[in-house]
């Protein structure tokens, strides 16, 4: 149960923060200025609210410095110097805030078994580390941080703490932003999206950090850099002037580089800078000294949220058709496969190469123009197939021994009778799980994966991690989006955002849109038996299917477009 104190504290900040928000709409910082006007520490929000928080104050018991010292975490202009005012002198010089902040929906402070020891109990929302990599906690998540605290002239202060700060949540959202930074496809065709929060001031040097330290683990062997590993920034700043944000590197990497990587390095900052209002251009610098990135034509611009082909492939009167434009046409050159009771379709975005599920979804099978259909494997039970843009097709299942595994066939192009190369991960992480639906996302490089274990679902993004030729080769440790639901299915929105359900066709559905961006789930308007989804390019392009019919997203509702194909799908 949570102090009056702590009650009075949060009201507090809660007012500080409307007031901050009041202040700031009314004494903006200026958006024009001479030329050459530098802002050293770049971009991010001009227009953030700046926290003021409460000094210590005379008398306070050890619990009431304990709240006030996380309280002050919200002060951080300055290396949070309210903050290390209930710090003793030693702590205060040692304590690193910026190492990680715990965001809390509840907290308390309870006494520990020695002395002048108490404890900091949580229940967590988010953790954030120093390269602003978040991970999301559902409800009842504890965390406990310990603390030691010793009287300094008479007031209590804290002698022992780890670093980093805890937030409450409110407060997190308000002076926290989401923003991604880029990293590419290995390729370099693709840019892939890496989503990190940042204190909204700061917002410059801290992606810059960011992106030269490494994509989240979770992305690790599935994307690549153009910055090699060990380049750091030759000074504490990234100074953005007249538009332009200066990149000061160190020099011997950055000369080291051929061409095409320093072309390539500019476009990787210039993607991720684009959320950034006042950054209009970005140099590369050494020693301060512009280094010029000439552009010989080499390097194309990374393709950023890759977009799929307007036409679906579904399922009508027992076979495969092509679905656009509200009308049902056949498939092209490709031959009947309505002895096989395909269900559950998939088109390749690059090929006319197609795959589907048999009616009791034990086998997959693939077909080419002008081929029969080929058998790529049997299970007591499939997910629905996926192509990646490689023409590798991948679907999940139990293997031999009843562990999950997710396979991948490339039958594209393989002649008639040859072996078709395939290849079997078993994934750590899904042990004991059983795989509902495994999506490649456009671009390639991650995978959503919906999963289930004694009742309870998982929705979760694995990168995809292959050799230099291309050819799958494991799946990164996942990271997990919370949902509301018990998702069963889902689709790919764009390269942040994934629509989720638990489909039925007897109940009313509500999908959910996830999204790497925001922790907060967005819940779909309700459609009566909703059985499958299927997204184009973008939040307006879902549709639904269900025993009445395909259904289309329309503003907050669904608009029937067509009956009689079911289990419609874009390539992908």
């Amino acid at each position: 149960m949570r102090t009056v104190r702590s009650q009075r504290s949060r009201a507090v900040v809660a007012l500080l923060a409307a007031l901050m928000i009041l202040l700031a709409s009314c004494a903006q910082i200026p958006r024009s200025g001479p030329v050459g006007k530098s802002k050293d520490e770049g971009a991010g929000n001009p227009n953030a609210p700046v926290f003021f928080p409460a000094a210590p104050r005379a008398g306070s018991s050890p619990e009431a410095v304990i709240e006030d010292f996380y309280m002050a975490g919200s002060g951080y202009e300055d290396d949070y110097p309210v903050a290390r005012q209930f710090l003793t002198q030693a702590q205060s010089v040692t304590w690193k805030p910026d190492k990680r902040a715990l965001v809390f929906r509840e907290q308390r402070v309870v006494k520990a078994a020695g002395e002048n020891e108490y404890l900091y109990e949580l229940d967590i929302a988010y953790s954030v580390d120093a390269d602003g990599v978040a991970t999301q906690f559902p409800p009842g998540t504890k965390e406990t941080i310990p603390l030691t605290l010793e009287q300094v002239e008479g007031e209590w202060r804290i002698s022992k703490v780890p670093d980093g700060t805890a937030i409450p949540e409110e407060t997190f959202k308000v002076i926290y932003g989401a923003n991604p930074i880029y990293f590419y496809d290995p390729t370099f065709t693709y840019a892939v999206p890496d989503y990190r929060w940042f204190i909204k001031k700061n917002t410059v040097k801290s992606m810059t950090s960011a992106l030269l330290a490494g994509p989240a683990p979770y992305l690790r062997g599935a994307v690549v850099s153009a910055f090699p590993s060990g380049m750091k920034l030759a000074r504490e700043s990234v100074p953005v002037v007249s538009g332009a944000a200066q990149v000061d590197l160190s020099a011997k990497e950055l000369f080291d580089a051929s061409a095409e990587d320093r072309q390539r390095m500019q476009n990787q900052l210039a993607l991720t800078f684009r959320s950034q209002p006042d950054v209009i251009n970005v140099q590369l610098r050494a020693d301060q000294d512009l280094v010029r990135v000439e552009d010989n034509g080499t390097v194309l611009p990374p393709v950023l949220d890759k977009s799929v082909p307007a036409r679906q492939i579904a399922v009508n009167n027992g076979d495969l058709v092509r679905y656009e434009n509200n009308r049902v046409t056949p498939l092209p050159d490709i031959q009947s496969v309505a002895g096989l009771g395909p269900h559950s379709p998939a088109e390749s975005p690059v090929s006319q190469t197609a795959a589907f599920l048999n009616g009791d979804k034990t086998t997959l099978y693939s077909i080419e123009p002008g081929q029969t259909a080929r058998q790529l494997t049997t299970r007591s039970t499939l997910t629905g197939p996926s192509f990646s843009p490689k023409d590798w097709v991948w679907t999940s299942g139990p293997g031999a021994t009843g562990a999950a595994e997710v396979v991948a066939y490339k039958p594209t192009g393989i002649a008639p009778g040859a072996a078709i190369p395939s290849v079997t991960m078993t994934p750590a992480w899904l042990t004991g799980r059983t795989v509902k639906d495994f999506r490649v996302s456009r671009e390639g490089t991650r995978a959503l994966v919906i999963s289930e274990a004694n009742g309870k679902s998982a929705v979760q993004i694995t990168g995809i991690v292959r050799n230099p030729d291309g050819v799958p080769k494991d799946l990164t440790l996942p990271i997990t989006l919370l949902s509301n639901s018990a998702a069963d299915q889902g689709a790919w929105v764009n390269g942040s955002t994934v629509a989720v359900m638990s489909g039925s066709a007897t109940s009313t559905v509500v999908p959910e849109l996830l999204s790497l961006a925001s922790g907060e789930p967005q819940q779909l308007a309700p459609l009566d038996g909703l059985t499958s989804l299927s997204v184009g390019n973008g939040a307006e392009q879902i549709f639904g299917q269900s025993p009445a019919g395909i259904f289309q997203r329309v503003g907050n509702g669904w608009e029937l477009q067509l009956k009689g194909p079911t289990e419609p799908a874009f390539p992908g």
